[in-house]
């Protein structure tokens, strides 16, 4: 079986492999800082093209997952400026067959081949029946950034649409989250940043420093820590780092529930990123199934759509290996 060459374009650097079928060679990942590449005025094709000159490989296909809005198949990096068409790639690694994916769809596409001992529960189902293996799922991205997007269906025909979810309104539900709310655009607007409280501003990396600094607002003081640092002082017990990663969790929860509701996803909820296996040990401590269960008028979240970590760094990767491997059987 022919090897395929694999990217996953994130904003600070880009991955690439090789795969051959929809397996991924976990030897063969290697990691390019894209910042060098943009001083000398390269993108991802000088990337491509030396991993290919360093690993000697003779390729088929290739696939590329880019974090930014992929139409008509040209991709447009959302933190570079770097534009990737087919044209680019065929030239790049003379491959005769290739496909360009928004990062979250080939994450999509990667449901289905994860190992199970990369899968942690986070919430189970209490249906009675298990949904059957062609049940709609969906994939939600913490990390940088968020986003979510459903997925249906199987192979080539499988369909996971493109998605700026983490730009949607946070949920908001009682005096506190108002006064977040409130909070979050005053301090955009002091940066000169849109004053517009998305679910990112909360839940993406950034979203766990600013939770840290309104839990210290509402407690009569400045505080100021790195996502990184919220973490540390989470694990050394900080009061205000609990009160942050509460926040993050019940936030967290009524997005997915009303995503669940949404989208209907049978086969399950799956979070990926950084911040979904960061968050996932302290999820239980601060309610995030109780709060996602909340009985509605529909009572659907009480026992449907469980919750699932994918504890994977190379999920993208994993889904522009299946997504080619589809085509190729297609």
């Amino acid at each position: 079986m022919s090897l395929v060459i694999l990217a996953d374009i994130g904003g600070t650097n880009t991955r690439v492999a090789l795969a051959r079928g929809s397996q991924v060679l976990a030897e063969s990942i290697r990691r390019f800082p894209n910042a060098e590449y943009r001083a000398r005025g390269e993108d991802i094709s000088t990337i491509l093209r030396d991993y290919l000159a360093r690993s000697g490989a003779s390729i088929d296909g290739a696939c590329v997952a880019a974090a930014g809005p992929v139409q008509n198949g040209v991709a447009e990096m959302t933190n570079l400026d770097w534009v990737i068409d087919a044209g680019k790639l065929a030239a790049a690694t003379g491959a005769r067959r290739s496909a360009i994916l928004n990062d979250l769809q080939a994450q999509g596409h990667a449901l289905g081949h994860i190992p199970p001992g990369l899968l942690r529960p986070l919430i189970p189902t209490a249906a009675p029946d298990a949904a059957p293996a062609t049940a709609p799922m969906l994939v939600v991205g913490l990390g940088t950034g968020v986003n979510a997007a459903p997925v249906h269906g199987h192979g080539a025909g499988r369909i996971v649409p493109a998605s700026e979810s983490g730009h949607i309104n946070m949920p908001v539900r009682n005096a506190e989250t108002l006064r977040l709310l409130q909070f979050i655009e005053t301090l955009l607007a002091s940066r000169g940043e849109p004053a517009h409280c998305g679910v990112e501003e909360v839940l993406a990396g950034r979203g766990l420093s600013n939770l840290y600094a309104f839990a210290a607002h509402e407690a009569g003081h400045r505080g100021e820590k790195s996502s990184a640092g919220v973490l540390e002082a989470l694990e050394a017990g900080d009061p205000l780092a609990r009160e942050a990663a509460r926040l993050y969790t019940a936030i967290l929860a009524q997005l997915l529930a009303d995503l669940a509701l949404t989208h209907l996803p049978w086969g399950g909820i799956y979070l990926i990123g950084g911040m979904a296996r960061a968050m996932s040990p302290h999820f239980a401590r601060f309610g995030l199934a109780e709060a996602f269960r909340e009985p509605r008028r529909v009572d659907l979240l009480t026992h449907a759509f469980p919750v699932t970590v994918i504890e994977d760094d190379y999920t993208a990767l994993t889904g522009c290996a299946a997504w080619l491997e589809a085509l190729r059987e297609a």
